[in-house]
């Protein structure tokens, strides 16, 4: 059989089926195939490469399904607490093989306690955990029953038997119901479980295919190789890393988040030295490249044959794409290679991206207007510069008001919703949030367009000449004086300056908020010096948001890198830097200055 008849007419999956089907087909098909490729860069600087084929994937990930029957039954749920690695890969791919319902998470830092993976586990109460022998110790800290649930069994994935002969399972053919639960990574609330199913799994990663090789088809050609280094516990590295390859029939090289934040210009190496290479980060993994990629870092290396960096987990910035492209162009990086896209975990992961062969859209929009709700191109006027992700071709998207649940003409700021199979199913054990979220209704819908149900997101944008452009989260909204203000418009003008890692936030007091901007310096040079740039820093700070926003700054506070609190997947989380604000919890580094 050939090795993508599970491809249509059109080149697109059946949505039928599920990622556990797909890879005993894979196995069956191509079982000598490489499948998942590992190179771990931390017992060997230039990386030891570790590769499982497509039948040493799937025959392990049944021996971890075998395991996990012991423990409980189909639609009980299993935490994967593990290290990046090809174990992780086996441990996600073998609760689903058991028809239970898998829980990705992050490990434990050792010797300190992990409140967001303890609250997770409180909510999911998983009959089995499953590590590797490397981190048991910490993760056994986290495996005590929760409110009269049993004490959940922990399994280390790597000393299972995982390559001895076995008979093989019969094929399954589908899979219905719950596949994993995506836990939010809580920059706005208290994470919360989203529900995603095997059929959001397959839809989803259809249309990301669809979408992203529509030059091909619809289908990713048979050289394409996906290079990852996003953590397997977030929804845009799990869909990515696992799933993405499974459903493309495609091998995946991947490494660890750590790996690349310790020289970033491995990700870039591994991009020009694959072929037809996907690949893809957040905003902040762009600016780190550019940072801390050199000249002989790429030294004989080519871009030109990248198929796709998509750009997505969290908003792009036009100025990151600028400096990308001129600092990879003389590697030969083609401006077409950049996709910008939109996405979130309720709706699996991915909702629209700018489409191949065309670069990057930007534009230029008055900061007054916008501010005020309203899109209005301001040309080579002063104002903020945001990036299209597309016209949206995957999905149903529309830009609601979300007091009013009526959709708004293009070039007024709303809500975005989406309507399609790739909405998740709601939230584990919440009926009530489910239903606000999942299950929004649309007061008299515009022709062709459906009532309901549709996924509030909870993010800001609009459309202008039909293509989609993202503002940021309703609820990170600053009001400073009466008028909205999007804190990432804000950061972005800051990180112009800093080039660091920042955080705008409105502080309340009696009668208004006050804007703080926290901004992450390292402190380079003798006393003097240091504190001349910190004066240095705050004066052009100060200058150019009131250039740009009309904004005065109540209080620049200058801290130490690694000082602003983030989420597992990066993001700001903007109400603990309010709270840690207001508790004078920041050791600041410009007391003096």
């Amino acid at each position: 059989m050939n090795a993508d008849s599970e491809y249509g007419r059109q080149g697109m999956v059946q949505t039928d089926s599920s990622i556990v089907a797909l890879l005993r087909e894979r196995a069956d098909q191509q079982p000598d195939a490489l499948a998942f490729t590992y190179i771990d860069y931390e017992h060997d600087q230039s990386g030891f490469t570790e590769s499982l084929t497509w039948s040493q994937l799937f025959r392990r990930a049944c021996t971890v399904a075998e395991e996990l029957a012991l423990c409980g039954s189909p639609g009980d749920r299993v935490a994967i607490v593990a290290p990046q690695g090809l174990e992780y890969v086996v441990a996600f791919l073998g609760a689903l093989q058991a028809g239970l319902i898998a829980v990705p998470l992050s490990t434990p830092q050792f010797g300190v306690h992990d409140d967001r993976i303890s609250s997770v586990l409180r909510d999911c109460n998983p009959v089995a955990i499953l590590t590797t022998s490397a981190v048991v110790g910490e993760v056994t800290k986290y495996a005590g029953g929760h409110e009269g649930w049993p004490t959940p069994f922990v399994i280390e994935v790597d000393l299972l038997d995982l390559d001895s002969p076995r008979e093989l399972p019969p094929l399954t053919h589908s899979r219905s119901g719950p596949a994993y639960l995506q836990y939010t990574s809580g920059s706005t609330r208290t994470p919360a479980g989203v529900v995603v199913t095997h059929q959001n799994v397959m839809a989803n990663m259809t249309q990301l295919i669809s979408d992203t090789f529509e030059d091909h088809g619809n289908a990713a050609p048979p050289d394409t190789t996906i290079v990852i280094w996003l953590p397997f516990y977030h929804d845009l590295g799990l869909m990515s890393g696992i799933a993405l390859p499974i459903v493309a029939g495609r091998r995946v090289v991947f490494m660890s988040p750590m790996a690349f934040l310790q020289k970033p210009a491995r990700w870039m190496q591994l991009a020009a030295r694959n072929t037809r290479t996907y690949t893809g980060g957040p905003n902040f993994a762009y600016e780190l490249v550019v940072r801390r990629t050199t000249d002989e870092d790429m030294a004989g290396l080519d871009l030109g044959h990248v198929h796709t960096f998509a750009f997505g987990a969290e908003r792009v910035h036009a100025a990151t794409l600028k400096r990308f492209i001129e600092r990879f162009a003389r590697f030969n990086l083609r401006d077409t290679a950049l996709k910008p896209g939109y996405g979130l975990a309720e709706a699996t992961v991915y909702a629209a991206s700018n489409p191949p062969g065309r670069p990057p859209t930007t534009a230029r929009f008055d900061y007054q207007k916008l501010s005020a709700g309203y899109a209005q191109p301001s040309g080579d006027q002063v104002g903020v510069d945001l990036v299209s992700c597309g016209v949206p071709r995957a999905v149903t998207v529309r830009i609601v008001d979300p007091e009013t649940r009526v959709e708004n003409p293009a070039g007024k700021v709303g809500e975005i919703w989406i309507h399609g199979d790739n909405v998740a199913d709601g939230y584990w054990r919440n009926p009530h949030a489910s239903a606000h979220t999942f299950g929004a209704e649309l007061l008299d819908p515009s022709l062709e367009t459906a009532r309901r149900p549709w996924l509030r997101t909870g993010d800001l944008g609009f459309f202008s000449d039909g293509e989609l452009f993202i503002v940021g989260r309703i609820k990170d909204l600053l009001i400073v004086d009466g008028r909205n203000h999007s804190p990432d418009d804000i950061e972005a003008t800051i990180q112009e300056i800093t080039g660091g890692r920042c955080a705008a936030i409105a502080v309340p007091t009696d009668i208004s908020e006050l804007l703080v901007a926290v901004i992450e310096l390292k402190s380079r040079g003798t006393a003097e010096e240091a504190t001349a740039k910190l004066r240095s820093v705050k004066r052009e700070v100060t200058s150019a948001i009131a250039k740009a926003h009309g904004l005065r700054v109540a209080d620049l506070v200058l801290v130490a890198p690694g000082s602003i609190p983030i989420t597992t997947s990066g993001k700001i989380r903007r109400s603990t830097c309010v709270e840690r604000y207001r508790s004078d919890g920041f050791e600041r580094l410009d007391l003096t200055v």
